[in-house]
């Protein structure tokens, strides 16, 4: 059985930027989509005046975002399959307890009446901190949203935490039938080394080789497991995150991975990821690598 594409949506004019990528995502993949629409009406409705008729119920207000949702995936992708469920929980807890049955989950990067100068929205980013699949936020620029960029960026970084995030990579490319640009970025020492340790730009010579040698490996086996993906490998000196902040500018997609640790509960985001979730000019794909 086909895991499906869940979206959490709220009617947000983001979450339908959401929606249609989802739409173009599922048929790159030939995957159903399953959208999800998270409210706690009866705490809403407590708080409406009892007299009050102006105004439909917030049961009735989630069944229509959905349905409308559907139909506008139906109308992008005829052939999709598309189901939807509203459920009485916040939007958080519904997209983590659908993540482990998912390929991966999408959000638009702001929430339906949040401020509309917040850079990423609360949801967004505590589904991409905590779940155990992939996370799509959506954000950025037309062009890269739309895919219209032949563009898929990977962000390779220590061995321990790149694995599923290449993987992720490779699929995306292969699927769409586009480059996949993998970036390793490295710095040189801030301190000449004492002894017999090599200073200056003999320093940066090794620092850039050991960058190269760790893009080597990490993609090693996903080269030989997708021939058919055209693979440019790029060492760029400079801070991961401003790297690969640059690095969205020309993509339909970045991919990164996050760790999660077994036993941490709490929000796992290092300063790579967020930078992108807040900023990147693409949509993010946050791929968790259990340790």
């Amino acid at each position: 059985m086909e895991l499906p594409l869940v979206v959490g949506v709220d009617g947000s004019d983001s979450s339908l930027e959401a929606v249609d990528w989802a739409a173009d995502e599922a048929a790159h993949h030939g995957l159903p989509v399953r959208l999800v629409h998270g409210f706690l009406w009866e705490r809403y409705e407590r708080r409406l005046p009892s007299f009050s008729t102006d105004f439909p119920s917030g049961e009735i207000m989630a069944e229509n975002i959905v349905a409308s949702c559907a139909e506008r995936v139906r109308l992008r992708h005829p052939e999709l399959k598309v189901s939807s469920e509203v459920l009485p929980e916040d939007p958080v807890s519904v997209l983590l307890h659908a993540g482990p049955e998912s390929f991966a989950l999408v959000t638009g990067s702001r929430g339906r009446g949040e401020v509309a100068g917040m850079l990423l929205g609360s949801v967004s980013l505590a589904v991409a901190a905590r779940a155990v699949c992939p996370v799509v936020v959506v954000r950025g620029g037309k062009r890269n949203r739309q895919g219209s960029l032949g563009r898929v960026v990977v962000g390779v970084g220590e061995s321990t935490v790149s694995p599923a995030a290449v993987g992720f990579a490779f699929q995306e490319a292969e699927a769409r039938g586009c480059e996949l640009h993998a970036v390793r970025a490295w710095r040189r020492p801030a301190h000449k080394h004492v002894d017999h340790s090599p200073v200056g730009e003999d320093a940066a010579g090794v620092h850039e080789e050991r960058a190269s040698t760790l893009l080597t490996d990490a993609l090693r086996n996903p080269v030989r497991e997708h021939p058919q993906v055209d693979v440019h490998r790029q060492t760029v000196e400079g801070s991961a995150h401003t790297v690969l902040l640059d690095a969205s500018a020309d993509a339909d997609l970045i991919v990164v991975g996050e760790l999660r640790r077994h036993g941490h509960f709490g929000l796992q985001l290092g300063r790579v990821v967020h930078t992108l979730l807040h900023h990147a000019e693409c949509p993010v794909a946050v791929v968790p690598q259990r340790v």
